[in-house]
C-alpha cells in the first residue's frame, strides 16, 4: 500500500471518531428506522433518545480503550463533514487475526450512493493492512437480501447458515455468517500490498 494513499478517506466519505455533540441527535433519529434497527440488532428494536444514544457511545469508546478489542468509526460526508453512519470491528481475537464487521448508513436518503460501498473499501483496507487481520465475519439475516448482496459484492461468502434463527412479523428467518480471508481479498485487489 503506498504511503501516499489515505488511510481513512475516500472520494465520497471519511471514517471518523464519534462527535459527541452532534452525532446522539442524529443517530436517535435512525433508531425510529424498524429495518434499521432490525439489521443491526438481534435486540427489541426501540427508539433511543439522543441522552441513550450518547451513553451508548460512552460505552463503545470505554469498551474501545479497556479491551483492545473494538474499533469504531463514524461514516462521515466529505463534502459537509454530515453524519452517515457508522463501521465497526469487534470481537479482535489478535491471536487469530479475525473480527466481526458492522456496517450501517443511517438515513435511508442516503443508502445507494456509493457511501457504504467506500466505507467497506476503507474499513477493509484497514482491517487487513493496518491491523494486519487474517479474516473478517459478519452476521446478515436472511430477511435483510440488500444486505446479503452487499457483503458478497466484497467477496464474502456464505459459511454458515442458522436455520430459522430470527422470528419477524410472524415469519422464520435463517441467520447467515459470512466470511472473508485476507488472501481472497487481496485476489481482489490485484495484491493490494503492491498499491
Amino acid at each position: 500500500m503506498s504511503i501516499e494513499r489515505q488511510l481513512f478517506e475516500g472520494t465520497l466519505i471519511r471514517l471518523a471518531p464519534i462527535d459527541h455533540e452532534k452525532d446522539p441527535q442524529v443517530e436517535s433519529g435512525w433508531t425510529h428506522d424498524l429495518m434499521l434497527r432490525r439489521a443491526l440488532s438481534r435486540q427489541a428494536a426501540m427508539p433511543l433518545s439522543a441522552a441513550q444514544v450518547k451513553k451508548k457511545y460512552e460505552a463503545i469508546e470505554k469498551e474501545a480503550d479497556e479491551s483492545r478489542r473494538l474499533f469504531y468509526f463514524t461514516i462521515r460526508d466529505r463534502q459537509d463533514d454530515r453524519l452517515l453512519g457508522f463501521v465497526r470491528l469487534d470481537g479482535i481475537e489478535w491471536t487469530h487475526g479475525t473480527s466481526n464487521l458492522k456496517l450501517a448508513i443511517g438515513d435511508p436518503e442516503d443508502r445507494n450512493k456509493g457511501y457504504g460501498g467506500e466505507a467497506m473499501r476503507l474499513i477493509l483496507r484497514f482491517a487487513f493492512n493496518e491491523l494486519n487481520l487474517y479474516r473478517i465475519s459478519a452476521v446478515v439475516g436472511e430477511d435483510n437480501p440488500q444486505a446479503v448482496k452487499f457483503f458478497q459484492k466484497f467477496g464474502f461468502v456464505e459459511e454458515v447458515r442458522r436455520r430459522k434463527s430470527l422470528l419477524r412479523d410472524g415469519q422464520e428467518w435463517d441467520l447467515l455468517y459470512l466470511g472473508l480471508l485476507r488472501d481472497e481479498w487481496l485476489a481482489q485487489q490485484g495484491d493490494a500490498r503492491h498499491e
